[in-house]
């Protein structure tokens, strides 16, 4: 290869690499294209994601995930729009799939059984499942056996309490809620002995009552519950701005102020 042939090689090859870095792709081009993105998020979930009181989505993940947005504006080059999307967890990851939300940001708990659904970000936080009851219960002290314990349908939580059931050789009827709401409605209304869930959750639950006074939550946990994001599959380059991000956030010493905003002053 002659000398020239090679600096034309050399400038071919130096003009072209930044455009393909440059180049958008997924998620990522589809926010480009539209001016938004579109976050999905649970609506009774405190502290990780909620309503608050002007009715506006809040919460540690909710923080997180604006940090994410801040990131992605820098990644694409120009504002985008948030559109957040309620979910359940019974329809959450049929929403990524089916493109209605392009991240899922609340209390989702990072499993091999869903990652064949969808792709999960770093890490956000680590909790355990507890339990919630009345102030006044002996449950903790005479059992469970006979009582009613509430769980959200759909959550990893559900296993986990039957599982604790079976090592326990515990006979409780386990009731099935389609939201933390629900459950605590039931709890209230004491058609329910006990309410089970991520114990960040719960904290967050019994926080929100006007009197937190009137109830409990176990101190041990039954469960792993690390959280994550939930991104579609295979959409490394969403994936890699978003843990690109959380790596910050945890650098930076970032996560903290989060932290301390939502949980460290419970």
């Amino acid at each position: 290869m002659t000398r020239k042939t090679m600096l034309i090689c050399l400038s071919i090859l130096f003009f072209a690499a930044p455009l393909a870095a440059e180049e958008l792709t997924g998620t990522l081009a589809q926010i480009k294209k539209s001016g938004t993105i579109k976050i999905g998020y649970r609506q009774s979930e405190p502290p990780m994601s909620f309503l608050d009181a002007d009715k506006k989505p809040a919460g540690y993940s909710i923080d997180v995930c604006e940090a994410i947005t801040d990131a992605i504006e820098a990644k694409i080059g120009s504002e985008i729009k948030v559109k957040y999307v309620p979910v359940t967890a019974q329809n959450r990851f049929k929403a990524l799939t089916d493109k209605k939300i392009d991240i899922l940001c609340g209390s989702t708990t990072k499993t091999l059984a869903r990652s064949e659904l969808v792709d999960f970000t770093q890490l956000t936080f680590v909790t355990g499942a507890s339990l919630m009851m009345p102030a006044g219960s002996n449950a903790r002290k005479e059992g469970f056996s006979g009582k009613k314990i509430g769980v959200i349908k759909g959550s990893t939580t559900v296993e986990a309490l039957q599982q604790l059931m079976k090592d326990t050789n515990t006979q409780a009827e386990i009731v099935l809620f389609g939201s933390a709401g629900e459950g605590r409605s039931a709890l209230r209304k004491g058609t329910i002995d006990a309410f089970a869930a991520d114990q960040i959750v719960l904290v967050g639950m019994i926080l929100g009552e006007q009197n937190p006074g009137e109830f409990l939550i176990d101190s041990n946990v039954f469960s792993f519950e690390p959280f994550a994001l939930a991104v579609r599959r295979n959409d490394a380059d969403f994936r890699l701005v978003a843990d690109r991000e959380i790596s910050s956030l945890y650098r930076t010493k970032a996560i903290l102020d989060i932290y301390e905003r939502w949980i460290g002053r419970y």
